[in-house]
């Protein structure tokens, strides 16, 4: 689009009482052909917080094709993530420093790091001062894979472990979702999302330093519905991410029944 339509279309959301919101999606790549990406990253890149590129999709693709796309998410100022799959890999084949170097050398920005399938054996801080040497940030995600829902002792152990990976110098932490959005984390099933134990955790970190994994639309609109329009959402496909900006400027019609997501009120003229 055109600076003067970007402009058209900024003045009439204002107009209509549309507020801005921050760059607070964070979609990933399953593993998109490059000109795909591209097209995502001209499309929505100025709504987008970060990108994770395709779990371990990136490493079995061509490799060209793979810095082709890492290259059109950072040339935009957007952190580009490896995600925490291929990392835990590494850790139990005793690899660590050889996929960090592949991280930096395929220019990726950022890795996540975890233990949703396997044991991690090393201290959070070994860890980010390993990334950081090579130029690369590091986030947490916490909870796992194949457990179930979320309880009170599970959530204080999730707060423990959070507060010991920023201390050592994490920038973020990710809330584990399955791609169901199903029976794992703040969720029993599709629509169930379980607030308590999330205000627990935003209590404990903030908004600005949580990323919940919303991978559909249910869980999508459970977050926003709650939390409001601030709250960053991860794992969100690349096709989706107009459709969770327009609930979080209160576009979308179930959004607009909503009071902290639906647009101001139109300014009344006088006669």
């Amino acid at each position: 689009m055109s600076a003067r339509g970007d402009r058209a279309t900024a003045r009439y959301l204002a107009q209509i009482g549309v507020r801005e919101t921050p760059r607070a999606t964070c979609p990933f790549d399953p593993g998109y052909d490059p000109a795909t990406l591209e097209g995502h990253m001209q499309q929505s890149g100025h709504l987008i917080g970060t990108v994770k590129i395709s779990m371990a999709c990136w490493m079995v693709a061509d490799e060209s094709a793979t810095r082709r796309k890492i290259r059109a998410v950072t040339e935009l100022g957007i952190p580009a993530v490896a995600g925490g799959g291929p990392f835990e890999t590494a850790v139990a084949q005793g690899a660590l420093p050889a996929y960090l170097d592949l991280c930096a050398d395929v220019g990726l920005t950022r890795i996540e790091c975890g233990e949703g399938f396997t044991d991690l054996n090393l201290a959070p801080a070994e860890i980010v001062e390993e990334a950081a040497g090579r130029g690369l940030e590091v986030e947490f995600e916490l909870g796992e894979k194949h457990s179930g829902r979320f309880t009170d002792d599970e959530t204080a152990e999730l707060i423990a472990t959070g507060t010991r990976w920023l201390e050592s110098g994490a920038v973020r932490l990710v809330v584990e979702a399955r791609e169901s959005a199903e029976d794992v984390g703040l969720f029993s099933k599709p629509g169930e999302f379980d607030s308590r134990q999330a205000d627990r955790l935003v209590d404990a970190f903030g908004l600005q330093r949580l990323l919940f994994e919303a991978p559909n639309k249910a869980s999508q609109f459970a977050l926003i519905d709650h939390f409001g329009p601030e709250v960053q959402l991860g794992n969100v496909r690349l096709e989706e991410v107009l459709r969770v900006e327009i609930y979080r400027r209160g576009l979308h019609s179930d959004a607009f029944r909503r009071p902290n997501l639906r647009p101001r009120p139109p300014v009344r003229r006088s006669a």
